[in-house]
């Protein structure tokens, strides 16, 4: 059985990206076990707040699920054409001490997805995580790409995926994910 972690990078109740990871979760794909995660409690870094009382205790518990999983899925909204500020922050916390920024990220398989109201998907919040997974060491499946466009129809009031070929996408994208991992 596979594991993956797989973390919203938007804190907002309705979230699109929740929603599609919460979809994820649910997918029926033989092999893979989905955990999900949130950002919520994670502070703004500030290096005297590490300096004075170290690793927030909502990134150390974080860091922990990380590190127990096999791969990491980031489920990204795009913001202004970019990476959401709260889910950098959240990295940048989880990459400190810079000491052991491998055990955390370093070759870990790590896929990035996402949904979006607009019609382009998350492809340039997606393309922005590239040379920050870079950076941290991390293997990054190119293997596929997940962006649920116009989002706001594909999925219902409840937050539940109902366009059929937004799903059949999604358990396709997290099968080579699961595969890739596997080998």
């Amino acid at each position: 059985m596979v594991r993956i972690l797989g973390i919203s990078g938007s804190l907002r109740a309705g979230s699109l990206n929740t929603a599609l990871l919460h979809a994820a979760r649910e997918a029926a794909v033989p092999g893979l076990e989905l955990e999900a995660a949130t950002l919520h409690g994670i502070p703004l870094y500030d290096g005297d707040l590490e300096q004075r009382e170290g690793i927030p205790a909502a990134v150390a518990a974080l860091k922990a699920r990380i590190m127990a999983s096999d791969g990491l899925l980031l489920v990204t909204p795009e913001y202004n054409n970019g990476i959401p500020g709260v889910f950098k922050n959240a990295v940048d916390w989880l990459s400190r001490p810079a000491s052991g920024i491998a055990e955390v990220f370093g070759d870990r398989p790590v896929a990035v997805m996402g949904a979006s109201p607009g019609g382009f998907g998350t492809i340039l919040a997606q393309d922005a995580w590239l040379p920050v997974l870079r950076t941290l060491g991390a293997r990054f499946w190119a293997g596929g790409r997940l962006m649920v466009s116009k989002a706001g129809q594909a999925f219902d009031a409840d937050g539940r995926l109902v366009d059929d070929r937004a799903r059949q996408q999604l358990a396709h994208f997290l099968a080579g994910y699961r595969d890739a991992i596997e080998r």
